[in-house]
C-alpha cells in the first residue's frame, strides 16, 4: 500500500503538500462585519483577535447546518481589518446569497475571492520544518487557527494558518493564483511530497474530520457533527439556531446521534449511506469510508444513535454485497503518534 501511495508515507512520516485551491473564499469588510457574522454563526467572531481564527457553522433556526466555515481575522494590504471566510468548494455563491439575505442596514461588504487565490495544505510530522526551509526562516509555534503572513522567495506573500485537519500538524498556505506555482516549487524543493486527492481523503477519514457534502448536509443537527464543541460558543449571546443547541446541552443531557469512526472487520470499504444495524434495527448510517493503511483494514465514518457509541461495540453494516461486521472506534478512528 505504501508503495502505491508515496504521498501517504510522506504525510505520516515527513510532510505532504495538497492543492486545496477549490476551497470557497470570501472576504468581509466594514465596521459591522464582526458583529454581523457573530450573530449568524455558532462561534465568537466579534472578539476574534487579529491573527486569530476559528471554526464556525451557519445554521437555520432549527440549528440544522447550512454552511461549515473557518473564519480568520486578517488585515488587508491597505491596513483595513477584514474577516476571511472559507467554506466548502462550490458553496461560495450560496454562502454569499445566505449572508445577503440577513444583511439589512449593516455596514458590511462581501467579496467573493475564490478565483483570485490558490490554496495549499501541508501536513505531516515535519510540516513545520519543511515550511521553515521553504521560507528560509523559522516559524512560530502557532496554535490551531492562528495565522500569519510570510513571503516565499522575493515576492510571494502568503497567508499561513495552522489547521490540523488530517490528524498531523498542518498548515494552510494561501497565495495569489499567479504566485502559486512558485510557492509550490519551493515547498516541494524543501521536502514536501506532492499529494493526491485520494490520499487527502484517506487521511481525512483516518482523522475523523467531517466535511460538508458526504458527512454533513442541511438536514444534520449541528450538535451531532464531530468536533463541533470547538465551533460553538455558549457565552456569546443570541445567534441563529442557539435555542435548540442550548436545549440539547441542558435538557436532553446527551445528543441523539454522534459522529464516530468504525473499523470494518470483514469485506471492503462501506458504500456511503450504508445502514448500521443492531439486532435488526437501524442505529446509524455511513457517510465516508476508505482503506486505512495504518490499521491495514477498511474504516468508516458514521452517525450512530445514543447507546451504540461506546468504543468496542460490535454492529453490522448492510451493503449490497451482504452484511459486514463493524466495530466502533470512536473519534478519531486512527490516532497518529505525532503531537498536534
Amino acid at each position: 500500500m505504501d508503495q502505491q501511495m508515496p504521498d501517504y508515507t510522506a504525510a505520516t512520516s515527513t510532510a505532504a503538500l495538497f492543492d486545496r485551491s477549490s476551497a470557497a473564499k470570501l472576504i468581509l469588510t466594514g465596521l459591522d462585519a464582526p458583529l454581523f457574522l457573530h450573530n449568524l454563526s455558532t462561534n465568537d467572531i466579534q472578539n476574534l483577535p487579529l491573527g486569530g481564527g476559528c471554526e464556525a457553522y451557519f445554521c437555520d433556526p432549527r440549528a440544522k447546518v447550512k454552511f461549515q466555515t473557518w473564519i480568520y481575522h486578517i488585515r488587508l494590504g491597505d491596513g483595513q481589518h477584514a474577516l476571511w471566510v472559507e467554506t466548502t468548494p462550490g458553496r461560495h455563491g450560496a454562502l454569499v446569497q445566505y449572508l445577503n439575505h440577513y444583511l439589512i442596514s449593516e455596514q458590511v461588504e462581501i467579496a467573493d475571492r475564490t478565483n483570485d487565490f490558490a490554496q495549499f495544505h501541508i501536513a505531516g510530522p515535519q510540516a513545520a520544518n519543511v515550511l521553515a526551509r521553504a521560507l528560509g526562516e523559522p516559524i512560530p509555534d502557532l496554535p490551531e487557527f492562528a495565522h500569519m503572513e510570510r513571503t516565499f522567495g522575493h515576492n510571494a506573500t502568503c497567508h499561513i494558518r495552522r489547521h490540523d485537519l488530517l490528524g498531523y500538524p498542518g498548515f494552510d498556505i494561501v497565495s495569489l493564483r499567479e504566485r502559486a506555482n512558485g510557492v509550490q516549487r519551493l515547498l516541494v524543493a524543501a521536502g514536501a511530497a506532492e499529494g493526491t486527492p485520494e490520499t487527502f481523503e484517506t487521511l481525512r477519514i483516518e482523522a475523523g474530520t467531517p466535511i460538508f457534502g458526504p458527512d454533513i448536509d442541511e438536514n444534520r443537527f449541528v450538535m451531532e457533527v464531530g468536533y463541533v464543541a470547538r465551533a460553538v460558543c455558549y457565552t456569546k449571546g443570541c445567534f441563529l439556531g442557539q435555542e435548540p443547541i442550548v436545549m440539547a446541552r441542558d435538557r436532553a443531557g446527551h445528543i441523539n446521534r454522534a459522529f464516530l469512526g468504525l473499523k470494518v472487520l470483514a469485506g471492503g470499504p462501506l458504500p456511503l449511506g450504508s445502514p448500521i444495524m443492531h439486532n435488526g434495527q437501524a442505529v446509524g448510517v455511513v457517510t465516508s469510508s476508505c482503506f486505512s493503511p495504518r490499521l491495514n483494514a477498511p474504516i468508516a465514518l458514521a452517525y450512530l444513535k445514543w447507546q451504540h457509541q461506546t468504543p468496542g461495540t460490535r454492529l453490522e453494516a448492510t451493503t449490497p454485497a451482504g452484511p459486514q461486521p463493524v466495530e466502533v472506534l470512536g473519534l478519531p478512528p486512527v490516532r497518529s503518534n505525532s503531537p498536534r
